[in-house]
């Protein structure tokens, strides 16, 4: 074993090895020469001694010397060729020498190697340069957003920091780099984004603020339980502006400037029942309905809505205020008078139409009767849309409105008498029956239900 202090290299041993070889071979020959030849049982003795080693136990250096012979020459047999001791036992100075004992089954072509790389222009370069940073997206649940709907609650910014680094660059390509330090000068800023978790909001397609419609009749609680106490009572298709979502079982409503709290079970929206608006259209003209509502005013009924209430009434036998209800509808237009009650007023005075005068004269109201001489009395016209207009006017310019009203045709209202805009304001004066407001109110409610 070779000393690691030894400057010889594997080259000069295996020479010293085969010298000494050289001289234990030339002695024994020698000795040989020198000796006698044994006789026939002692030759034999030497060759069982030869064939035995086991039992001498010292050991000649000859032996030693061709024991190593032999390991050398096995191993030049099992290693592959030009295997490579050079890393492992040999010195930079020496390489050249044991590449002779160098076994390798695959062979590696230096000169290929050194071609392939001989044009390889490799630079590397120190730099320190200003770089942006990302921001991260932080997403947090909301309970009062549909379900999956995203909102950003704050937008993200990039920070900066100052990165110094090697680069490494081959044939002016960059390749790699190595970060040595980093010094941040402005913090990222993350993006904020809610994320809607309310089955509620995501079912009906609404949001918190958006108008929500009563499927039924209900009150609004005082607050989200079913023992709190009753706010106010809302009617079904009547629409309420949705405020706050504390739970996927109740929410907080607003009705008419009224607050107050429903179960979310109650409720419902335009994209969910597409007919809701035009039901809470009707319901809201319907909820005004009352025997001291203003009648100085438009009923707020569609041309389809008179031809809906008139149209099969089975009362009206000879189809008169079928055949007349766009003459209602024009009188409330051009006078501002709701029309219903000028209607209204019409059945209760000629039952449904059936009166004498209503047939004779075309006069529905029993207009310029006296009760001596009623049917005498009374105007007569050429058809039912002229008496429905004059009647109109005459409630216009002399019951409905106070003195100076500016009317139609640029005239003012005279209020003679004039009691106050309601069925009973009119009934002082108009009618000697002290009932008579409401009997023509039970009419009015008749037909506005027609609408449902």
């Amino acid at each position: 074993m070779l000393d690691n202090n030894d400057k010889r290299n594997l080259s000069d041993v295996f020479r010293e090895l085969q010298q000494i070889q050289q001289s234990q071979t030339a002695a024994t020959t020698r000795q040989h020469k020198n000796r006698k030849a044994p006789k026939a049982k002692r030759n034999f003795a030497f060759r069982f001694r030869m064939h035995n080693p086991y039992k001498n136990s010292d050991l000649q250096l000859s032996h030693i010397i061709i024991g190593c012979s032999i390991l050398i020459v096995g191993l030049a047999v099992f290693f592959p060729k030009n295997t490579s001791f050079t890393q492992s036992y040999a010195k930079e100075d020496n390489m050249e020498a044991i590449s002779e004992y160098e076994l390798n089954r695959h062979r590696l072509n230096i000169q290929s190697i050194i071609s392939e790389n001989a044009d390889i222009d490799r630079v590397k370069e120190q730099v320190t340069e200003e770089r942006e940073i990302e921001f991260i997206t932080e997403y947090t649940n909301n309970p009062t957003l549909p379900k999956s709907e995203e909102i950003v609650t704050q937008e993200g910014s990039l920070g900066k920091e100052n990165v110094t680094a090697i680069k490494t660059y081959e044939n002016g390509n960059f390749v790699e780099e190595i970060i040595l330090s980093k010094e941040k000068l402005v913090e990222p800023v993350s993006k904020m984004i809610d994320i809607g978790t309310s089955e509620f909001l995501a079912k009906h397609k609404v949001h918190i603020g958006d108008i929500m419609y009563f499927v039924t009749t209900a009150n609004l609680k005082e607050s989200p339980e079913d023992s709190a106490k009753d706010v106010a009572e809302v009617k079904h298709n009547l629409d309420v502006k949705l405020l706050e979502l504390p739970s996927e079982e109740w929410c907080k409503v607003s009705f008419d400037n009224i607050e107050g709290y429903i179960k979310t079970s109650n409720l419902t929206s335009s994209y969910t029942t597409p007919n809701i608006i035009e039901k809470n259209r009707i319901q809201r003209i319907l909820i005004k309905v009352n025997i001291d509502m203003e009648l100085n005013r438009t009923s707020g009924l569609t041309l389809n809505d008179y031809k809906k209430i008139f149209t099969g009434i089975s009362n009206d036998k000879n189809k008169i205020f079928q055949d007349n209800y766009t003459a209602f509808y024009n009188a409330e237009k051009k006078y501002n008078i709701n029309g219903i009650f000028l209607a209204s007023i019409a059945i209760h005075e000629s039952s449904w139409g059936t009166s004498q005068i209503a047939n004779d004269k075309k006069n529905l109201f029993g207009y310029g009767s006296y009760d001596a001489t009623p049917y005498e009395s009374s105007f007569e016209f050429e058809d039912y849309a002229e008496g429905i207009e004059t009647v109109a006017k005459s409630l216009v310019k002399y019951y409905l409105n106070p003195s100076g009203t500016k009317i139609y045709d640029g005239e003012s209202a005279a209020a003679w008498y004039y009691n106050g805009p309601t069925l009973k304001g009119v009934n002082t004066r108009y009618a000697s029956d002290p009932e008579w407001n409401e009997k023509v109110f039970k009419y009015m409610e008749t037909l506005y239900n027609r609408l449902q």
